[in-house]
């Protein structure tokens, strides 16, 4: 897999089910590696580092969510050392993770087993006003509100020069996001996201429901934007659960079809 765009953290067992992960907007690949420590050795973690942060900060940033989705669909397709593989993707990684899968199930090509989207709610037809952020300042202010462990490095100037430029593309790429009815995915779907998240209700994040034929679970944890930071455990076990019902039930699909 492109060393490039996917970051492991630990040696995988052989029979691992990969999952690739999606980051937030102005996050990096590094985000993962907690999950990545929890759900070892049973799913390799493999998260996305996006161009423009981290070990890659000095290429240009995508600010179109469609665009990076195409590239990453791209390179999975590619994968001479394909295997089975499921998404968690997290507030804009969530978009990201979507519209990868879709992508995906229209070229007919491998496709995640499960989908969890994160903190996130379902695309329609108008924009939520928090992606649409008029400047720098708005821009701080909205990633202050949302929280998190990391916050606290906004406080240094240094720091926030370096980010800046990853956080005005993810958000271009958010408020730029165009949104229309397709033809839903085959692939069951999981929504986790907090219960005091300021900027995403449950009742926002449950419509994904809509968006696939396959089931949909809808999971609600205490706490806000960044939910994951407190019940790390608990997201863990929700997902290795999901990765492995998911999982028998294809086995059993494929020795239908044996």
């Amino acid at each position: 897999m492109d060393g490039q765009w996917f970051r492991r953290f630990a040696d995988p067992e052989p029979d691992a089910l990969r999952l690739i992960c999606f980051p937030h907007a102005g996050g990096a690949a590094s985000a993962y590696q907690p999950l990545s420590r929890r759900l070892r050795p049973h799913v390799e973690v493999r998260a996305v580092q996006y161009p423009g942060r981290q070990d890659r900060r000095l290429e240009t940033p995508v600010a179109d969510i469609g665009e990076l989705a195409a590239v990453v669909a791209r390179k999975l397709q590619d994968d001479e050392t394909a295997a089975p593989f499921a998404f968690f993707g997290h507030s804009m990684g969530a978009l990201a993770a979507y519209e990868t899968a879709r992508i995906l199930q229209e070229r007919g090509g491998p496709s995640p087993r499960r989908l969890f989207l994160s903190a996130r709610g379902a695309p329609g037809p108008q924009r939520s006003p928090h992606d649409v952020l008029p400047d720098d300042d708005a821009i701080l202010a909205a990633v202050r509100r949302l929280g998190g462990t990391g916050v606290t490095l906004l406080d240094d100037p240094e720091l926030v020069a370096m980010v800046l430029p990853a956080l005005r593309a993810d958000y271009a790429a958010l408020a730029a996001y165009s949104w229309a009815p397709r033809e839903p995915l085959h692939t069951p779907v999981t929504v986790l996201c907090g219960d005091a998240d300021p900027v995403v209700s449950v009742q926002e994040a449950s419509q994904w429901r809509a968006f696939t034929r396959a089931e949909t679970e809808v999971r609600v944890f205490p706490g806000g934007h960044f939910y994951v930071d407190q019940h790390l455990d608990d997201v863990a076990e929700v997902v290795l659960r999901g990765v492995r019902s998911t999982s028998a039930a294809w086995a059993g699909n494929d020795a239908c079809h044996d």
